[in-house]
């Protein structure tokens, strides 16, 4: 497990952008069957991935967390980005496909990653939040019928945002937040850019009772997404490639511009998990 401290923004503002990449860029969520995670300081979020492709992992707490095990005191979201998985927790077997979630409630001792097939193994993207209580586990689908452990993604909870004429039209999907998953503090869900489109979060907004972490994926290799952040009138940028990650001050903007089309995830902690809590910033008053 990497660790990574916070950051003040009157020191960002003077950052090379070497410095900028090696505190805020994730450069490589999946390897091969292994587990990556992140710990950063900022809300003290763990972001990482896990990808099993010839055997099941195994998450442990390491020496990092202090704890017995991984979620003694967290909670913990899931979606997975490649091919379809099984998430087994505490002896019960979970089926978790692609662009499928979970959310795995505080207290759940034993957690093992597997893929269904390893020439097209899953990739569960991983956010990690400290709870103070425990939520059911369950499965997160987009379709489907609901039953005993799964939960489907409300209609609602399915947002069409943006225009073409913007470049920002663009599908958001809410997979953990209060009505739908409950979680302690942790929110998580999915953007899809249609193609033709590449803003994503414009007019772009803070939010200071909450940071967040953008995974971006769905690039071909020559392809990149200018990821922006820093304070609206200190602005900076941070080049992002297929499947790296972003961690978000909450006082920082988070907003991108990719060469094409692209998805990415969004993972939010902190006290208020009011969707709607965010502060907008005017186009015309960014610097």
């Amino acid at each position: 497990m990497e660790l990574r401290t916070a950051a003040s923004p009157r020191d960002v503002k003077h950052y090379t952008t070497e410095r900028l990449r090696e505190e805020f860029l994730i450069p490589q969520i999946f390897f091969p069957d292994d587990i990556k995670l992140v710990y950063s300081h900022i809300d003290r979020i763990i972001t990482g991935g896990a990808m099993p492709v010839a055997h099941s992992l195994k998450l442990t707490a390491g020496d990092e967390l202090r704890a017995e095990y991984f979620l003694e005191r967290r909670e913990m979201g899931i979606i997975n980005i490649g091919g379809d998985g099984t998430v087994t927790v505490d002896g019960s077997v979970h089926k978790v496909g692609s662009r499928e979630g979970m959310y795995i409630g505080k207290g759940a001792r034993d957690i093992t990653f597997a893929s269904d097939d390893a020439e097209n193994p899953a990739k569960f993207y991983l956010n990690s939040a400290p709870a103070h209580t425990s939520y059911p586990t369950v499965v997160i689908k987009q379709e489907g019928t609901p039953k005993e452990g799964v939960v489907i993604v409300k209609e609602e909870n399915k947002v069409e945002l943006g225009t073409l004429e913007d470049s920002n039209h663009r599908v958001i999907c809410k997979y953990i937040l209060p009505g739908q998953v409950e979680s302690c503090q942790l929110e998580m869900g999915m953007t899809h850019l249609e193609p033709g489109s590449v803003w994503n979060t414009m007019p772009c907004h803070t939010h200071d009772r909450r940071m967040e972490v953008y995974l971006y994926f769905d690039l071909p290799e020559d392809a990149f997404v200018m990821h922006y952040m820093g304070e609206a009138t200190q602005t900076r940028h941070i080049v992002v490639r297929n499947e790296q990650a972003v961690i978000s001050p909450s006082w920082s903007i988070h907003s991108g511009s990719g060469s094409r089309n692209y998805t990415f995830i969004w993972g939010m902690v902190g006290e208020n998990q009011d969707f709607d809590d965010m502060d907008h910033i005017p186009n015309q008053d960014l610097l």
